[in-house]
Formats: C-alpha cells, structure tokens, sequence
C-alpha cells in the first residue's frame, strides 16, 4: 500500500486500453490469433517517443476482438484502480481501428458497459466513458464516429448512457485541431461533453484553438501552455480544466528528464486547474496512488495538497453539481479521518462510494 491509496481520488485523464494487463495482453493476443513481437507484454514497454508509445497502444488494442474483450478490459480497469482508491473516472476508449477492422460500435459499447457494472457492484468505484477520435484517422471518421454515437444515444443502445463526452487523442504532429471543428460540432449538438488532448508535443496555438475554435471545455495533457503566458492566464481565469499526466510525460512522451523537472508546480502556482492522472498506467507500471506519491515527493507536497488536488480533479469532472457535493464530503471526510487517525494511508481502502448508481451507500445516496 501507498500513502495515497486510502484517499478517495477522481481520475479524468486514462485510457482503458491503457490499463491492459500485461497478463490478459499475452491471452487475449493469444486467442485472436494477434502476434506479438516479443514473449512477455512489459518488454514492449520502453518508448523513446510519443509516437513510438502509439505504435506499442494501437498494438494492444489489436488484441481487442469480441464484445466479452471489451467488457473484460472494462472489469479489470475498475477492478485496478478501485484497489488504489480511484472513486470515480472518467476514461477514454478510442474505437477507430476497431471500426475500421469491421467491428460493431453498439457491440464496443455493451460491452464495456457489462465489464464497467460488474466491476462498480464489486467495488463500489464509478466509472463513465469519453470516446476518443483517433487523429490518425482523419478528421472525416472523426465527425462519423461522432454520428454513430448521437445515434446509439438517440436509440437508446445499451451502455450508451455511459458515453458523457467525445475527445481526440493520438499523434498531434502536423495536425490542425480545427479541422475536427464538425465532429465537434455534431458532438455539441448530441449534448456530450467536449475535451481534446492538445498540448502534448503541439503548440500553446493549438490548445488555444481547441478552446476557442472547437469551445473544449477541457485539455488532456496541456503541457505547451506555459509557453503562453496570456493563454495560461485566461485558462486560469475561466477554470478550464489541464488533466495533466506527469509521469507519462516522462516515460511516453519523454517531455522531461525527470519528474522534478515538469512544468506542473509552475501550473498549479500560475492558479490552473491541472489535475493529476495516469493516463495509461497498464503500460508505465503505475496507478494512481503511486502517481500521487510520485508528485508528492518530486514537488514537496503535503497530504493536504494531494487532497486539494483530488478535489480539484472533482471539480474538473462531468459530474452533476449534487453528486459533486456528496463525493466532495466523502473526500474530505475520509481525507481528514486518515489525517488523525496516523500517518496518512496507513488505515484499509475506503470502501464506500457516495455517488449513486454504484450500489453502495455514504450518507444517504442511493443506488440506481
């Protein structure tokens, strides 16, 4: 256990296919005939360059096949991160080249749906979806994706409901975000939410169109800001959220040398809503909790900090401002109990979860 693994924390920024098993990568490659390059799954997880991590993902995705593939990565996602105090995520799923390979979108969704309810009556965690366009693709099957999407909405499609936001993800290099301004558009329209991974290793213009151009109302990484002064001090003023990855920035992104090294302090002190994530944390050896520490210890943070900055992630999320308010006192309620009770982390993770839908209880809520 980790100092940080008893605190309730909210993540918004992590990939489901990110959170792969090494073990389940080898079987599931194995039972759909998926060849893999080495013999165990960690040997292909050194990167010198974010689109040499890409190379290494969309190859773990590939081993995706079936409906039930889906909902196992789902189970075990939760499962993972529940164990290390994730409460409620927001995660991404980037269903592109499962398309593209012919599967059925309505089928994806099910069955993250099935693996996401089995694993949230097991743990009491909470988890919603955010679909990805993959860049790579093109802006065209971005604004298809977008469709589809608004149709299973429109159909009622099982687990749909669980789909909160659209996103895009994948390479950043030489691609204009406001070419996805109609996928955008039409994701507006259906009523999700709006985010984009911009930033990573693309201008402060870039992320300054997807708030301006494509009306985001959240950056995924955001490292190139603090390029831009005025930028910085606007993102501030209006609260729009950074869910900021710092150890995968060092180890995917290799934006820095070491921890100690990231932008992050300077954000948080500029007065950014910047939150801390794993972003794919099957493929880095991390979760959450070792995140926590990690940013603790590389910034000289206290507890108190770490729980203002879970809370800060709170505030960042899509939930509604009623279960905002209950998972806010179980933060601090549970924060303060670990304070007093010893050195912080020490006590059993907490096992309740107040945001309804979860099948637990705290404090009154009730379960869908």
């Amino acid at each position: 256990m980790t100092t940080f693994d008893a605190l309730p924390k909210v993540e918004l920024h992590c990939h489901l296919e990110g959170t792969m098993r090494p073990a389940t990568v080898v079987e599931l490659a194995r039972r759909n005939d998926v060849p893999l390059p080495v013999a165990e799954a960690s040997e292909l997880y050194r990167y010198d360059s974010l689109d040499g991590f890409l190379r290494v993902f969309w190859l773990v995705q590939s081993t995706l096949v079936r409906p039930e593939d889906w909902s196992r990565l789902a189970y075990e996602s939760v499962v993972d991160g529940a164990r290390h105090g994730v409460v409620y995520r927001e995660a991404f799923f980037t269903p592109a080249r499962h398309l593209a390979d012919g599967q059925d979108l309505a089928s994806i969704v099910a069955g993250l749906d099935e693996g996401l309810s089995a694993a949230e009556a097991e743990t009491g965690a909470r988890c919603f979806l955010i679909a990805d366009m993959d860049r790579a693709f093109g802006p065209a099957a971005g604004l298809e994706l977008v469709e589809r999407l608004a149709a299973l909405r429109r159909s009622g499609a099982r687990g749909i409901e669980r789909v909160l936001g659209i996103g895009m993800d994948s390479t950043e290099l030489g691609i204009d975000p406001a070419s996805y301004l109609p996928a955008y558009q039409a994701a507006r329209a259906a009523g999700f939410r709006l985010t984009a991974h911009q930033g990573e290793n693309s201008p402060a213009s870039a992320i300054a169109a997807c708030v301006d151009v494509l009306g985001v109302e959240r950056i995924d990484h955001g490292l190139s800001v603090i390029e831009d002064p005025e930028l910085v001090r606007r993102l501030a003023d209006t609260r729009v959220p950074l869910t900021m990855c710092p150890t995968s920035n060092i180890l995917i992104a290799n934006a820095f040398p070491r921890l100690e090294d990231h932008s992050y302090p300077q954000l948080r002190a500029a007065g950014l809503l910047a939150t801390v994530n794993t972003d794919d944390p099957a493929l880095i050896d991390l979760d959450l909790a070792a995140e926590y520490d990690a940013v603790a210890a590389a910034f000289g943070y206290s507890w108190q900090d770490m729980v203002g900055i879970s809370l800060d992630a709170l505030e960042a999320s899509w939930l509604d401002p009623e279960q905002k308010t209950r998972l806010r006192k179980h933060i601090t309620s549970t924060a303060s109990r670990e304070a007093s009770s010893g050195p912080p982390g020490t006590s059993s993770r907490p096992d309740r979860n107040p945001i309804p839908g979860t099948g637990r209880d705290d404090g009154g809520a009730i379960g869908s």
